[in-house]
């Protein structure tokens, strides 16, 4: 009979060897971890966070040094993460900058750990601030009662890395840790697939992503210190729409890393799958998970998968994959794995929401009769919009703020349906009494979104700045976004100092080239401004017809008709 003493020291060697393989799948080249306000370093798992007091690896500019110490009552009780890193925070009272050397250029992961207490004369569920990265906002909020993990992707192309927090006015910013640590080059691509209806490519090699969702299958959650890339995994259980339709199963021994590796997902999570709970080949049904997510963004979705269940040579699966209402895809798993048995496989799509807050990932039996239905793991990321940013305008949530908000509004509409009215009342006196004047160059007000007088000008109405109808009018920018979906990468067909030119289309199915300006920018004013003077004088076959502008929002675009055959420079050169 085996020593039961040698048995026990198998099963802790095999323990040790697969911790150890564990944590030397991925060694990230930048690695930044920072228990933020603490004065010593913790133990999370097999990672040490460095006290905030150290700043040898990397800079931290504040003008004031708060570290609030949490008392033993607040610590968080029931967290994915290890407790000691909630247990302290930094208290920024102006913005401030941490500042990380970069060695490695490309994807890295940022965390941020908020766990709100109160602190002396700071409630940190109180605090309302904005972190940007780059020329990235991350977030813009008031954080709220509980703990936040927020976790985003840059791709970083320049030696340092510059994390500002700024405070809301009259407010302050926090945090509690902070993870910045490089990714492996093949964990995202450069490009996806979109499922929209102009199709094609959508690049991200420049773009920000911030998680959104990130989804064990089969009812279970992985931890981070059994993910190479310490993330977690949620059980999709709250997610799934109709959990009698679902049943859970786990085979994690089945699992055969081959193309796919532990970096994209763990074993953990393609050992484990959530499949439709049906042998009926007629069942018309799909497996559907809701998640919350904001209107006006684009979305990266990775669907993972595994068959865990069935032998190649016994049953093959063929899956249909919705996300919302749009077809993203016929898969037939067993040739995208070339019949490996517990071989992972994941796709990625990109899909746009418009003005829902839910998005919707079904995946159903295929038309060729086959009732298997498999998912393992699921993750959503948003692509951040064409300012730049993964946050959305900061919303009112309590009835009391939003009463006075609809009072403020309704205040402010009346107010200016009584100035119009005077406006109105007094240029017709004056036209009664006057014949327009045409002169020289009048004026052209700085603060664009309100009319602009240029030579032989007056004002007709709300919608133009010009008499003259040939000139152009003002467009709204609510039409500019529908014509250029949002402005979408995708729609650029050229750029220059000042700014980008895009593809347009708009509601008359006019097609325009919409050159949006760089905001904020004095010498980009005044070439407005001279561009749309030149063009209204000037009216040529061979030269490009200006059709409007707008300057809502502090925005400088200009509409021109659009020239299919592109540039004279072009053909010339």
């Amino acid at each position: 009979m085996d020593n039961p003493g040698n048995f026990g020291f198998i099963i802790w060697i095999s323990s040790i060897y697969g911790l150890l393989h564990l944590s030397l799948g991925f060694n990230p080249v930048d690695n930044y971890l920072i228990d933020c306000g603490s004065i010593k370093n913790i133990s999370v798992g097999d990672r040490v966070f460095q006290a905030d007091n150290s700043t040898s690896s990397y800079n931290l500019s504040t003008p004031h040094q708060i570290f609030a110490i949490s008392s033993s009552n607040s610590n968080p009780t029931s967290l994915y993460y290890d407790s000691p890193l909630y247990q302290t925070a930094r208290i920024f009272n102006a913005t401030s900058h941490y500042s990380f050397p970069i060695k490695q250029q490309g994807r890295h992961w940022i965390r941020l750990h908020f766990f709100a207490y109160v602190f002396e004369k700071f409630d940190m569920s109180k605090a309302k601030f904005s972190v940007f990265a780059q020329n990235f906002t991350l977030l813009r909020a008031q954080m709220g009662d509980g703990y936040i993990v927020k976790e985003y992707s840059l791709n970083i192309t320049s030696n340092k890395l510059v994390l500002t927090f700024r405070p809301a006015v009259n407010s302050f910013a926090f945090i509690n840790g902070l993870e910045v640590f490089s990714v492996p080059d093949n964990l995202f691509p450069e490009e996806v697939r979109t499922i929209d209806l102009q199709g094609g490519n959508r690049s991200l090699q420049e773009q920000a992503l911030e998680t959104v969702a990130r989804v064990d299958m089969g009812n279970t959650t992985v931890l981070p210190q059994n993910d190479t890339l310490w993330r977690l995994w949620i059980s999709d259980n709250a997610y799934l729409t109709h959990n009698n339709l679902g049943s859970s199963v786990s085979n994690v021994s089945a699992v055969n890393f081959t193309e796919v590796t532990e970096d994209i997902a763990p074993a953990s999570v393609y050992g484990t799958a959530t499949i439709l709970n049906s042998s009926d080949p007629n069942l018309n049904a799909n497996l559907t998970w809701t998640f919350d997510v904001n209107p006006g963004f684009d979305y990266l979705v990775r669907l993972h998968f595994c068959n865990i269940m069935n032998e190649p040579t016994q049953q093959a699966i063929f899956l249909e994959i919705f996300i919302d209402s749009r077809h993203a895809g016929h898969l037939d798993l067993g040739s995208r794995t070339s019949d490996v048995f517990g071989a992972p496989y994941f796709m990625d799509v990109c899909t746009r929401v418009s003005s829902s807050t839910k998005l919707n990932v079904s995946v159903g039996p295929s038309k060729l009769n086959n009732p298997t239905v498999i998912l393992n793991g699921l993750e959503i990321m948003k692509i951040n919009d064409a300012r730049g940013s993964l946050d959305v305008p900061d919303v009112v949530s309590s009835g009391h703020s939003e009463i006075k908000v609809v009072v403020i509004v309704v205040i402010a509409v009346g107010s200016f349906v009584v100035v119009v009215s005077v406006v109105i009342v007094i240029l017709f006196c004056r036209r009664r009494r006057m014949k327009p004047v045409l002169g020289k160059e009048q004026h052209f007000l700085m603060n664009r979104g309100q009319k602009v007088h240029t030579t032989g000008s007056t004002y007709s109405n709300g919608t133009s700045i010009f008499s003259s109808p040939v000139i152009g009018y003002r467009y709204p920018f609510v039409a500019i976004l529908e014509a250029t979906d949002n402005f979408s990468e995708n729609l650029v067909i050229g750029v220059g100092g000042f700014g980008k030119v895009y593809r347009g289309i708009l509601k008359d199915e006019t097609e325009v080239a919409v050159k949006r300006g760089t905001p904020q920018s004095n010498q980009g004013l005044a070439e407005f401004r001279t561009e749309i003077e030149m063009l209204s004088q000037f009216r040529h076959r061979h030269l490009v017809s200006l059709i409007g502008y707008c300057d809502e929002q502090d925005e400088m675009i200009i509409i021109y008709e659009y020239m299919e055959n592109g540039t004279l420079k072009n053909h010339l050169y």
